[in-house]
């Protein structure tokens, strides 16, 4: 599963998730992409589960992209534990997400195939998205 390698600091701040993503909106690599339309964190677990589900239906043809990265470290609380005595432990790690912000590329496949690999990758992710077409490409709308 993704995770940073190395840290400046272990523990983080939970942040807002207020505005639109203008980084990471547009198409960098392929022809067919996953845009969210809603914000979130999406942890190193789902996008591994949604890049499995996009590559096993594309058997391996074409190419994906990843264009988030889980950098974030989420802390949690053991169970039972009364309050205070400080934050809890590194647990696992997120991907913060905003509205725009493209998940996945991918090229190299059909338009039908590639569409309906993303529809299976969208229903892994625990954010609302919508699948993308390149300008140009043939078939796009």
């Amino acid at each position: 599963m993704l995770a940073p390698k190395k840290l400046k600091f272990r523990k983080r701040f939970k942040g807002r998730r207020a505005g639109l993503a203008w980084r990471g909106s547009a198409f960098a690599f392929g022809d067919f992409g996953l845009q969210a339309t809603g914000r979130g964190w999406i942890t190193a677990r789902e996008i591994e589960a949604a890049r499995i589900a996009l590559t096993r239906h594309i058997k391996r043809g074409g190419r994906v992209w990843v264009r988030i990265f889980p950098d974030k470290p989420l802390s949690k609380k053991p169970a039972e534990t009364r309050m205070g005595k400080g934050k809890g432990n590194p647990e696992t790690w997120v991907a913060v997400v905003k509205p725009g912000r493209m998940i996945f590329e991918m090229e190299g496949v059909e338009r039908s195939v590639g569409l309906e690999a993303l529809r299976l990758a969208a229903h892994k992710l625990s954010i609302p998205t919508q699948p993308r077409i390149r300008a140009g490409v043939a078939g796009a709308a």
